[in-house]
């Protein structure tokens, strides 16, 4: 399996396996050191943040850290993303507040540029005029090279590219084996007896293959949004019996088999891995050894509790 994939309309050679930064202010600066060193020793070179990650900790601390891993600038893509206030409980996609967020997050950071800004789920206000001229004025400058959204439906992104001139070239949705909505509907299509039936996101994955934008699949391993993993989880027992042996077969973990199911699929996603433990994220870069059969694909995903109707 590649490693890396060009971006239509973006970057180009930037890993699938994504190292998202939620959690590292649980460490300290010398851990993120680390752990930013064993993503780059495992072909990660795109590193994920977000103003509210620890109420721009996450930022601080990768800032400090960077600096300590001997890493060049030009050799890792940072992204951040911007919108979510959750002291003030509001979403906040002004133009304003994002000019004021950039600033922040390259402080933080201690870098000049970020490689790419997102929109961190919908502002119920937004105003995509007031966003053109943003996005406008970052390009101008050079604090960001480009832009995407996150959570972000077809309805919301094309009355954004009515006045928005940057390509918007990421889409950050969740989708796992267990959180498979993304997928699930075209199957079960015009069928009342199953809710799958419903579209719900208004197929977003399709269009943004019709638009070339790649998707970042974040909570990989997730069941729900923050419930805890489905690996080794007693509640998927049959799941992770065929994880298990999908896993043997080709000398990888249950998680790694799991991130390679996402990667499997031809829309060419990128995989958010949120992990914080070196280890962990060595062991999840093992998908980049696998290549799923599309009869290995099927049993994953009918072993999670689908069904084909």
């Amino acid at each position: 399996m590649k490693k890396f994939i060009d971006v239509v309309n973006g970057p180009s050679q930037v890993s699938r396996i994504i190292l998202g930064c939620m959690r590292m202010p649980a460490l300290s600066t010398d851990e993120a050191a680390k752990m930013i060193e064993t993503a780059v020793d495992n072909s990660i070179n795109f590193f994920d943040h977000a103003t509210c990650y620890g109420d721009g900790q996450a930022e601080s601390i990768f800032g400090e850290a960077f600096q300590k891993t001997g890493l060049r600038r030009e050799d890792v893509f940072i992204q951040s993303k911007c919108g979510l206030h959750f002291d003030r409980k509001e979403f906040d996609w002004s133009k304003d507040d994002i000019l004021e967020s950039v600033d922040q997050i390259l402080t933080r950071l201690k870098m000049d540029h970020l490689d790419a800004l997102l929109l961190h789920r919908p502002d119920l206000l937004f105003d995509p005029e007031e966003i053109a001229e943003a996005f406008n004025q970052l390009k101008r400058s050079g604090k960001v090279l480009h832009f995407g959204v996150s959570n972000v439906n077809p309805g919301q992104y094309d009355l954004l590219k009515k006045y928005v001139e940057q390509p918007l070239v990421f889409n950050q949705l969740q989708f796992s084996i267990e959180q498979s909505q993304l997928i699930d509907q075209p199957l079960y299509l015009n069928n009342k007896t199953t809710d799958m039936s419903i579209c719900r996101d208004g197929d977003i994955l399709n269009y943004c293959r019709l638009k070339d934008i790649t998707i970042q699949a974040w909570s990989p391993l997730q069941v729900g949004m923050f419930q805890g993993t489905f690996v080794d989880n007693p509640d998927f027992p049959e799941l992770n019996n065929v994880l298990g042996e999908l896993g043997e077969k080709y000398g990888v973990s249950k998680a790694a088999i799991a991130i390679a199911w996402i990667l499997r699929h031809p829309a060419k996603m990128q995989v958010i891995a949120g992990t914080m433990n070196p280890d962990h994220l060595t062991d999840l870069c093992g998908a980049y050894n696998v290549d799923l059969t599309h009869n290995e694909w099927y049993q994953l995903y009918l072993a999670s509790g689908k069904f084909l109707p």
